[in-house]
């Protein structure tokens, strides 16, 4: 196999639920220990830190990812989806996993999935966990998937947990509430394994205090620790009353803040684990974590003129933050390239939209993708007006055409929108 029938062969034989959606979730952990089995177990020959949440999951592992890099540890990054290649889910260092291993390791185990029959995450999984065993990573830091309790990643036995808040997101599958939500993501909380979490809420603190109890784990609520000054630019230690950081993160949006606390609290524990992270490690790590860890699509500058922002945000939590950061910026006129998967509330997430921008709707080209006319008639009872557009390339190159140097062009509504960018 080269490396194009191997995707081929992980895109069609495996299913994907970014493409197809639900009927590609497996909910439950037969498949991936199976895999990992007959893999020689690798998710236990390597530390790791364990994260979930709804939104700034991400964004934290790395930021974590950074950090540990910069401190000389040799560390695997596990993230999903990818915005442009299979092969960005899978790092150490910040250097993807070369496609010849993605090859090798599908290709040596062809008959073993054939057998399992396991998803496209599931196979993901295993894969990054084999690679980072092979490699000897000092430690990973993995990203869940969907949720946690179910969650193909929950095989692992890590240093620390951390969730980092939770929202009203894949609510078919996950609960439509935010306690049932909060079970779910508290799943990945093990027994005698101290557990962060980055945004306390009083509807979650409870839910999460009960399972880490059971647990017999320690709790953190980061926010409660490390709280921002009114610039968002100093730091400040509650317990120790004093200063922790002077940002020079400060280019970075307000949502992006909020994750530090938790990734701060998660650092300190693994110093208590005799990680020997050093504060020029944490600040350099912070403020240069998307370029060493070649972190995409949040908050990502495209172009500077017109000025052209591209972000991954895609529920209500999270499109919230965004236009809160848009309301910042000083531009002439709004121009928002839209597009959404179907398995969204369009109606609910355009009512959250500026009203006064000008809109052109398309459609991500993944199986799971909106048509964009369903979209603009979603938007319509919203009170936007725009356009159809359905390809999404045709609808920036439309945005650019229309916009004026001093205007502002936003592109989102989902990852596969920004997925498609050509420059990104």
């Amino acid at each position: 196999m080269n490396y194009d029938e191997t995707l081929e062969f992980l895109y069609s034989a495996l299913p994907m639920y970014q493409r197809v959606g639900t009927i590609a979730v497996k909910k439950d952990l037969t498949n991936i220990r199976l895999l990992c089995k007959a893999l020689g177990n690798p998710q236990d020959r390597f530390r790791s830190v364990h994260i979930a949440g709804t939104n700034g999951k991400g964004s934290s592992a790395h930021m974590l990812a950074a950090i540990l890099h910069v401190a000389g540890y040799k560390t695997g990054l596990y993230t999903s989806p990818h915005l442009k290649n299979f092969t960005e889910r899978i790092k150490i260092n910040g250097r993807e996993i070369p496609e010849s291993e993605v090859t090798r390791i599908v290709a040596g185990n062809k008959e073993l999935l054939e057998q399992i029959k396991p998803s496209f995450f599931e196979m993901s999984v295993a894969m990054a966990f084999e690679y980072f065993a092979r490699q000897n990573v000092d430690i990973a830091i993995v990203e869940t998937g969907l949720g946690g309790r179910l969650d193909s990643t929950n095989i692992l036995n890590p240093e620390v947990v951390l969730i980092t808040n939770i929202s009203l997101d894949h609510t078919q599958m996950l609960g439509n509430t935010i306690t049932k939500i909060a079970v779910e993501k508290g799943g990945i909380i093990k027994r005698n394994t101290p557990v962060v979490i980055s945004e306390s809420d009083i509807q979650t603190t409870d839910v999460f205090k009960r399972i880490a109890s059971e647990k017999n784990a320690s709790i953190t609520f980061a926010d409660t620790i490390y709280t921002w000054d009114d610039t968002g630019t100093r730091l400040f230690d509650n317990h120790n009353k004093q200063i922790v950081c002077i940002s020079e993160t400060n280019y970075l949006p307000e949502y992006q803040l909020k994750n530090i606390p938790g990734v701060l609290a998660v650092t300190e524990l693994l110093r208590r684990k005799q990680y020997n992270i050093e504060e020029d490690a944490v600040t350099h790590g912070l403020c240069d974590f998307q370029k060493l860890t070649h972190f995409k699509g949040r908050w990502q500058v495209i172009y500077d003129k017109p000025l052209t922002i591209c972000d991954t945000a895609h529920n209500i939590a999270g499109i919230n933050e965004v236009i809160k950061e848009i309301n910042k910026l000083q531009f002439r006129k709004l121009h928002m390239v839209w597009g959404m998967v179907d398995d969204k509330d369009a109606v609910k997430i355009c009512s959250l939209l500026p009203k006064h921008a000008s809109y052109y709707f398309c459609k991500p080209d993944i199986p799971r993708g909106m048509p964009a006319e369903r979209l603009h008639t979603a938007a319509k009872k919203a009170g936007l007006k725009g356009s159809i557009i359905k390809n999404v390339d045709r609808a920036i190159t439309e945005a650019i055409k229309q916009a004026h140097s001093d205007d502002l062009i936003f592109i989102g509504g989902s990852t596969f929108v920004v997925a498609e960018i050509k420059d990104i």
